[in-house]
């Protein structure tokens, strides 16, 4: 990768690093993977060398860090739903019971 790419996210498969680039990618963010290759080697090559990275153009970094850091959100703690009371789990953002969304008003 020439000077004008960074190096954004590290995951840990290509389907993670799929995902994230897809993300990026719709949010009109260009991102390139690099390491893909090396996942054969899973068990042969300590995990840090068979990552596959996610790279942005530099002039995108700003952005596609703030993309990123939605994305490593941790906040998947139980939620109640605010229109019909359900408990939902974390990682969702409609409730299973309503549709409602989770940050919708009652």
């Amino acid at each position: 990768m020439s000077e004008q790419w960074q190096c954004i996210y590290s995951a840990c498969n290509s389907l993670e690093a799929h995902s994230v680039k897809g993300l990026l990618e719709s949010e009109g963010v260009n991102a390139r993977l690099t390491g893909e290759a090396l996942g054969a080697a899973m068990g042969e090559l300590p995990a840090n060398v068979v990552e596959v990275k996610v790279w942005v153009e530099q002039w995108q970094w700003q952005r596609a860090q703030g993309i990123v850091s939605d994305y490593k959100r941790t906040d998947y703690h139980d939620w109640h739903c605010s229109q019909c009371g359900e408990v939902n789990q974390g990682q969702f953002e409609l409730c299973w019971n309503c549709q409602c969304d989770r940050d919708q008003e009652p």
